[in-house]
């Protein structure tokens, strides 16, 4: 982070704006909104700021600034054209380690003005770090738009009742749980919303006094996260994580999801890749349960659907035996995802009327699998885990009847933006899997020629390869 965020109490602190103009007007009707102690230097005043100067607690201290206007001083605002005048200010602002604000020069500024969403006591900066201020308005806007203006009544209501819940529900876990409740079920915001202040209260109160063991009741949520892009992670998937009291999460989860996860709730990896198990299937089943019977919001977070060769069903089983209530969140699967992203569509009328999802990860020479139901030209394969046996997955669809010429891609770490394709074809698929970075999708079918035509995501090209371009630079 460039800057710190911090919301400051300047009420009865002294703060010096420089400048009379109209953006000086502006910065002032902010400080008066929090109680600063205003004085300004100026050698003319505009007339806004006549008008309240004269019927506000403000003064006017001087036409001409000199640095001992500075003594006693905790932030400084200065709205001037007058270049040198600025770089004076800031300078002597710098040496006695005191807060400025030099407005449109970011290079003269200690500290700068976020665009605010007051829902008093709700409030809202949105800051770019001077870089970007009209997507900073814009955002503004967009928030404005969904926050009601209720919100802050909302606040001081707990607020007012933050006291009582406390003496009332000692464990902090089930008074946390108990103000989501609160905050999520929207009855007591309705009554807010439309001004019946009086039933919220009664509502509030009938809440408090009905507090059973509910909330000292484990839970378990299987979550797809999706194949890697945070913004493919579902809005419900938010919600749940965010009221997690335990994450375990595998190695397929994206560091930016991880972000989202709710500050003070423990996250721990249980990852299993190829010959490298942080833990096995059997004791993650009952860890899971043990930390729900604990009391826990426990949420199992996956890469793409956590029932899509995830081993979620084993885990959702498990935890449904024990008694523990369980719900699923799905996400968007890595088969669906990656290839979307790599512009490859899975079906189309001239290519593809079907998809078949499989797993590469047990299919070797030896095992008895029914390779004839892959056969169909007209048909989209899409195999996770499929980058160590891509041989044997190549060798048995030729053998039994697949053109080995059949297009075919093989995607690493999709939807991230550092996503690389491999493409071509299906006897060259051994070659691609060994080039290809983990986690790797396989995709064989004549959609795959529709690549170079509609792939839209990243079109840096150092990010896409074909197979016959890499031999070529070898």
């Amino acid at each position: 982070m460039e800057y710190l965020p911090l919301f400051v109490n300047l009420e009865n602190r002294p703060v010096l704006v420089v400048g009379g103009g109209s953006v000086a007007v502006r910065k002032i009707k902010i400080l008066q909104r929090v109680g600063a102690i205003i004085t300004i230097i100026a050698p003319t005043l505009c007339p806004e700021l006549k008008k309240i100067l004269l019927t506000h607690n403000i003064n006017w201290i001087g036409k001409n600034f000199n640095p001992a206007m500075l003594n006693k001083v905790t932030l400084i605002i200065v709205a001037t054209n007058d270049t040198k005048l600025n770089t004076l200010i800031y300078q002597n602002a710098e040496e006695r380690h005191i807060l400025i604000n030099t407005v449109d020069d970011k290079n003269k500024c200690s500290c700068i003005f976020p665009a605010i969403i007051d829902r008093d006591p709700i409030l809202i900066g949105i800051s770019s770090c001077g870089k970007a201020p009209i997507l900073v308005r814009i955002l503004r806007e967009k928030l404005e738009s969904l926050l009601p203006k209720s919100l802050g009544f909302i606040a001081k209501l707990s607020g007012a009742w933050r006291n009582q819940v406390k003496q009332h529900i000692v464990d902090t876990v089930c008074r946390r749980r108990f103000w989501e409740k609160i905050f999520y079920n929207g009855h007591i915001a309705n009554l807010i919303e439309k001004n019946r202040l009086e039933e919220a209260n009664k509502a509030f109160k009938f809440a408090l006094k009905n507090i059973e063991n509910n909330y000292k009741k484990g839970s378990v949520t299987l979550v797809g996260a999706g194949p890697g892009d945070v913004g493919l992670l579902t809005i419900k998937g938010l919600q749940v994580i965010q009221q997690a009291d335990v994450v375990l999460y595998d190695h397929l989860i994206s560091a930016d999801v991880l972000d989202l996860v709710r500050r003070d709730a423990d996250k721990i990896y249980v990852g299993k890749r190829a010959g490298d198990h942080s833990i096995s299937q059997k004791k993650l089943n009952q860890f899971i349960v043990q930390l729900a019977q604990q009391g826990n919001k426990v949420v199992r977070l996956k890469g793409g659907d956590p029932l899509i060769f995830g081993r979620g069903g084993e885990e959702l089983q498990t935890v449904s035996e024990a008694g523990i209530p369980v719900q699923i969140v799905p996400g968007i699967t890595a088969g669906i995802g990656v290839p979307a992203y790599a512009g490859i569509p899975l079906t189309h009328r001239k290519y593809a009327h079907s998809v078949i999802f499989i797993t590469g990860h047990s299919i070797n020479d030896n095992n008895q699998f029914n390779w004839n139901i892959l056969l169909n030209s007209k048909q989209t394969l899409v195999i996770y885990m499929g980058k160590i046996n891509a041989i044997n997955i190549s060798n048995n669809l030729i053998t039994h009847g697949l053109n080995a010429h059949t297009p075919a891609a093989v995607i690493s770490r999709g939807t991230y933006r550092d996503q690389k394709i491999l493409i071509g074809t299906l006897i060259e698929l051994e070659k691609l899997a060994k080039m290809a970075d983990r986690p790797a999708l396989l995709v064989i079918g004549n959609v795959v020629s529709l690549h170079s035509k509609i792939n839209w995501f990243g079109k840096n090209p150092l990010r896409f390869y074909s197979f016959n371009s890499i031999i070529n630079l070898m």
